[in-house]
């Protein structure tokens, strides 16, 4: 939940600060930017339409079946909670030794933490 929470606070505060992708959002024309920030992009009156939240919903299903798969490249599901290494990206974390991994994943662990706070 706190890479989620990082991602949404991260979406907040660059669209707050009035960045939006350009073009349109659908083929009646309407803007991304025409769209209200925060909850209100979900919930009201000018919120966006049902049938895209949905395609949302199914999108980020997709990648939680299909991608982000909770297992190591090669090894066992799970080398610890959290390993969502899949092979498509690779930071060198294999030269790492014991003590900074930890130092790693615990450094992680409280930018989520901050960020589940922050998105609130």
């Amino acid at each position: 939940h706190g890479r989620i929470c990082q991602l949404a606070f991260l979406g907040q505060i660059t669209t707050r600060y009035g960045i939006h992708l350009s073009g349109d959002i659908d083929q009646s024309g309407d803007a991304f930017a025409s769209f209200p920030n925060g909850i209100a992009a979900v919930i009201g009156p000018d919120a966006i339409p049902q049938a895209g939240l949905l395609q949302i919903v199914a999108f980020v299903g997709f990648l939680e079946l299909a991608v982000m798969k909770d297992s190591a490249n090669g090894a066992e599901p799970g080398e610890f909670p959290g390993d969502f290494r899949n092979g498509a990206l690779d930071f060198g974390w294999d030269t790492f030794d014991e003590e900074t991994k930890l130092s790693k994943r615990g450094i992680e662990l409280n930018n989520g933490r901050a960020a589940m706070m922050g998105i609130l």
